[in-house]
């Protein structure tokens, strides 16, 4: 029975999981190509490459995080992305097939037909070979020898679980830093995937160079805070979306004091200059300063601790 392959570059695999991760909820293809700026065809592509890989699954029209291993493609940070796609690739059979038989054939070409009648793929020798080559140098699996040449990468090239390793460790540290800037009671009140793993992810962009993703990634945690904070103060928010809509439902329930929303508000602005695109009164997409980045998710997490003290019923902060 043939074994449906999508062919997709590794890029446009990665920035599939960036949007399905950021989104923190099930994405559908318009979503995701919306925020990978991919056609709709090329991000479906890539979706599906993505769950062939085990990192996302499809569960009718919308795609979900399948793997923990996402959590390290969402980075400014090359090597770790790569080594999280060496490591998928160790286990993804077109792959390993590919690169047996590029070692006994000495051509891209030849190896990706023999894969194709091996595994009865459906697509094309040429959209394998291009596929698997994207996926192979991507992740320093496979080398470039000239002359449309390639090779598997020598034994001692550097351990991608090393890699991923001290991405672990890097992350188990900005989490720890953003637990301890929002303060043990919010810790306690907060769920830790919806706003303190993106408060951490946002931190590691701040100060990997991706301002941008940044203040996306901070502005989504702080909604998911007030999804989950409207629940607990009883305060409706149904047909509110975006950080400064939902703030507007708080004030009006008189739950939130005015100096409390508009800091609030300050947080759904900037989130917004950054992510939706050419701003009408400017004329011109907004560029994110990287220390805006950095204050922004100190920003979030001072927010989050001066409305726990509110939930609280302790003294006014801010």
């Amino acid at each position: 029975m043939a074994r449906d392959f999508s062919p997709a570059t590794a890029e446009h695999v990665v920035s599939v999981v960036e949007g399905v991760v950021v989104s923190q909820q099930p994405a559908n293809v318009d979503y995701v190509s919306s925020f990978a700026d991919l056609t709709p065809a090329l991000a479906e592509a890539a979706l599906a490459l993505a769950c062939d890989l085990g990192l996302l699954s499809k569960d009718h029209s919308d795609y979900a995080v399948a793997s923990p291993l996402c959590r390290f493609l969402i980075t400014p940070n090359g090597a770790q992305r790569a080594a999280v796609i060496r490591v998928l690739l160790e286990s993804y059979p077109p792959f390993l097939t590919f690169r047996e038989r590029l070692v006994g054939t000495g051509s891209a070409s030849t190896a990706a037909g023999q894969t194709k009648t091996a595994l009865d793929l459906t697509a094309h020798r040429e959209e394998i070979k291009d596929t698997l080559v994207s996926l192979g140098t991507y992740s320093d699996a496979l080398v470039t020898e000239g002359g449309g040449r390639f090779a598997p990468q020598p034994a001692n090239a550097e351990n991608p679980l090393e890699v991923l390793a001290l991405a672990a460790g890097d992350g188990a540290a900005a989490e720890g830093r953003i637990r301890a800037q929002i303060g043990e009671d919010a810790c306690r009140l907060v769920s830790r995937e919806d706003v303190i793993v993106p408060l951490a992810n946002a931190l590691l962009r701040a100060t990997g160079g991706d301002p941008r993703g940044a203040v996306v990634e901070a502005g989504n945690a702080v909604e998911s805070y007030l999804v989950a904070l409207g629940g607990r103060a009883q305060v409706e928010l149904t047909g509110a979306t975006g950080i400064n809509s939902k703030l507007d439902k708080f004030d009006r329930a008189n739950w939130l004091s005015k100096k409390l929303v508009y800091v609030g508000k300050h947080l759904g602005h900037v989130r917004n200059a950054a992510d939706h695109g050419i701003d009408p009164e400017v004329g011109q997409v907004w560029a994110i300063r990287p220390s805006t980045a950095l204050e922004y998710v100190f920003h979030a997490c001072s927010f989050v601790a001066s409305v726990t003290t509110k939930e609280l019923g302790r003294q006014a902060e801010i």
